[in-house]
């Protein structure tokens, strides 16, 4: 029977899990899960690949760039199925998308790609807005390129992208402390898997505060953020079951090019947007796949 190792398995892993059901696995019949808890804490992060590794498992599927590297660095082996990862090439997870090598594969949410357009609905949508936060992890290799491309797009939109790291839970505090210093209009966010566990924590601060926040997914919003853009994560994590499908049936990871989110997804929580005063232009509203009253 073959098992599938999975490190910090939340709630988002469900899509995976239920990808390889449609796919005929049936957990205790025909295959079998192998689950470490790290947190998102890079020291944990490498010891649960590690352990995995030596359980030993068929395939190791990871969430988010962190724990895709400590993977990578944990086996040269082991088949490994990375998900939703910012860039892996330039986080060194890949050598190229379409070759990826080694024994490495899986798709990405393309971050540092599509986090300019980002900035570019928020001045759609609030056209006063000049600073803006960006809530990163600087253990996270795919939102230090994150933060260079906003860098770099800032300024073309008459913005100011102001840098917000937080690298583990007992740093959220100072920085938010930090950041309101600096007078921000708007927040935005990654997918970063240690952040996304305090997403809660991060919605209420931005509502008691009044800060429009703009994620990367649909999750975010409907946790009560204002606004998204990018691609499903659900999708992302069923890819990922299809890639360990293939990986199961004899297919080399070096085999299976690096999956590329082919629709993105806009999404406004018209309800947050009231609470916090904005209001949404209605061509605006027009455009979003989906609308949350």
């Amino acid at each position: 029977m073959p098992r599938i190792g999975i490190i910090d398995n939340t709630l988002m892993w469900g899509a995976f899990r239920q990808g390889l059901r449609e796919l005929g696995y049936v957990e205790g019949r025909n295959i079998a899960f192998e689950y470490r808890e790290a947190e998102g804490v890079p020291e944990r992060l490498a010891q649960a690949a590690a352990e995995l590794a030596r359980v030993p498992v068929d395939v190791i599927a990871v969430f988010g760039t962190p724990a895709s590297r400590a993977a990578k660095q944990a086996t040269a082996t082991v088949p490994i199925v990375a998900i939703s990862v910012g860039d892996p090439v330039r986080a060194g997870i890949v050598a190229s998308l379409a070759r990826p090598g080694g024994n490495i594969t899986g798709n990405t949410i393309l971050g540092p790609d599509i986090s300019p357009k980002r900035l570019q609905l928020i001045k759609e949508v609030i056209p006063s807005v000049v600073r803006v936060a960006f809530l990163w992890n600087p253990d996270n290799a795919s939102n230090v390129a994150i933060l260079e491309e906003l860098q770099l797009a800032a300024p073309k939109l008459r913005m100011k992208a102001l840098s917000v790291p937080v690298r583990n839970a007992t740093d959220f505090d100072g920085a938010f402390a930090a950041m309101m210093k600096e007078r921000p209009q708007a927040l935005l966010m990654t997918n970063d898997p240690l952040h996304q566990r305090h997403i809660g924590r991060i919605v209420d601060f931005l509502m008691k505060h009044r800060l429009p926040g703009i994620f990367q997914t649909r999750e975010n919003v409907v946790a009560g953020g204002f606004m998204s853009y990018g691609a499903s994560l659900p999708e992302l994590f069923r890819s990922g079951a299809l890639y360990v499908h293939k990986i199961l049936q004899g297919t080399k990871p070096a085999d299976l090019p690096v999956e590329q989110p082919r629709i993105f997804e806009l999404v406004i929580n018209l309800k947050t947007a009231k609470a916090l005063g904005i209001t949404v232009p209605q061509s605006m509203l027009m455009r979003a796949d989906e609308v949350i009253e």
